[in-house]
């Protein structure tokens, strides 16, 4: 099975010298830190503008995660944020130009429990009167939506029902973070590889701009966008992040044909499952519980990941593993993330995402871009400021939303 995909651009080739000084440096080349570029070329028509990146552009975490996107969260905040994102995402092929592969085949959240059954009804009404597509699924129509799952009663945990997500899906990562780099790259936009971020130069209270590993660079505003390492470059100009970074692992298997025509999550067993274009089965599961920066984690985990996705989808026993890898998230005290300007002048982060990051990808940059240009956030990224862990409003998805993110 074959399909023929947008060739590489250009510019990935290409690594420009960087200029002296910036109105907005962007530390970070995945797809948050290339969002926010294009948001603020389009959106606010600010264009001197750098992204670094340590190593090439998208190699970190957006090179590492299992595609899924949805906006079926519990808390209107998140519901709010993340259904933006959706949206964005319906309007981005045709916007950026770029066929990145974005395939609205629907999510399955299933419930093991009688506790998964409240709160997954509970979810699917506040989501649809939220204006968010949702629907609340037997056992028989779970298995009609998706004939692999396993509903039978004699498993550990068998399939209560399922929530359902129609407008959710899957999108080729890579070529998301391709398509935004195109665009940023026709705005005027400096894509800097190879460029590693050793400290942030500071006047008093105010951040001035950026020693790298290529030089100086001065900066009137400064963006964090380097997930799994936020909290380290917020070390620099001497601020303390409420976060922390764990090992988040998954694997594809060898390529077959069409067999999963949906996107299947699990909390309760923690595991979940795409199939690729191409044909590789993707799965996922829940962050080591040891803190770490190391793109790999504990075998036991990769282990227990398996048997939870071979008990639901039996047909999966006879498929070959081909690779396994770990990606590094930022976790925040609520799980949810932080798009915020700092106690700094001129210092804003995008960190936390846990592992949503991948599908609020648009939201991300449309909101740190929006409070970049004017000092002030937008309304969708208001609730998700630093100030909330001083002041107690949290937005606690952890175990309100299927996986936590």
């Amino acid at each position: 099975m074959t399909e023929r995909l947008p060739e590489h651009p250009d510019f990935l080739w290409r690594n420009p010298e960087p200029k002296k000084s910036y109105d907005v440096v962007i530390v970070g080349g995945g797809g948050h830190g290339l969002a926010t570029a294009y948001y603020l070329a389009r959106n606010h028509g600010i264009t001197n503008v750098a992204v670094l990146e340590r190593g090439w552009l998208a190699g970190g975490n957006m090179a590492r995660n299992t595609t899924i996107i949805r906006s079926n969260y519990l808390w209107d905040e998140s519901a709010g944020i993340y259904e933006h994102s959706l949206k964005l995402w319906e309007q981005l092929p045709e916007e950026l130009e770029y066929d990145f592969l974005f395939s609205q085949r629907g999510v399955l959240n299933l419930a093991h429990t009688l506790q998964d059954v409240r709160e997954s009804v509970r979810r699917s009404e506040a989501n649809r009167l939220g204006g968010v597509d949702a629907e609340w699924l037997t056992p028989d129509e779970v298995k009609d939506v998706c004939p692999i799952v396993n509903v039978s009663d004699d498993i550990r945990y068998p399939v209560l029902g399922a929530t359902y997500q129609p407008r959710a899906g899957i999108a080729k990562h890579d070529h998301v973070a391709w398509a935004f780099a195109r665009k940023a790259d026709e705005y005027g936009i400096d894509l800097i590889q190879n460029c590693e971020v050793t400290g942030i130069l500071r006047e008093g209270g105010r951040v001035t701009g950026v020693r790298t590993s290529r030089g100086d660079i001065a900066a009137g505003r400064i963006a964090l966008c380097a997930a799994g390492h936020s909290s380290v470059l917020a070390g620099m100009a001497g601020l303390d992040l409420p976060i922390q970074s764990h090992p988040l692992q998954a694997l594809v298997s060898e390529l077959h044909l069409p067999v999963h025509p949906t996107v299947v999550m699990s909390n309760h067993v923690h595991v979940y499952v795409s199939q690729a274009h191409k044909g590789e089965l993707v799965m996922g599961a829940g962050v080591d519980a040891y803190n770490g920066y190391g793109r790999r984690g504990a075998f036991h985990v990769v282990e227990e990941q398996m048997a939870a996705a071979i008990e639901l989808f039996p047909i999966f026993a006879r498929a070959h593993l081909l690779r396994t890898w770990g990606g590094i998230v930022d976790v925040t005290p609520d799980a949810s993330p932080v798009i915020s300007k700092t106690p700094l002048d001129g210092l804003y982060v995008n960190c936390g995402w846990g592992t949503g990051g991948f599908k609020g990808t648009p939201a991300a940059g449309w909101t740190l871009a929006h409070t970049i240009a004017h000092d002030e956030p937008h309304r969708l990224n208001a609730p998700f400021g630093l100030d909330r862990f001083t002041t107690g409003a949290l937005i606690d998805e952890h175990g309100a939303a299927a996986v936590a993110h």
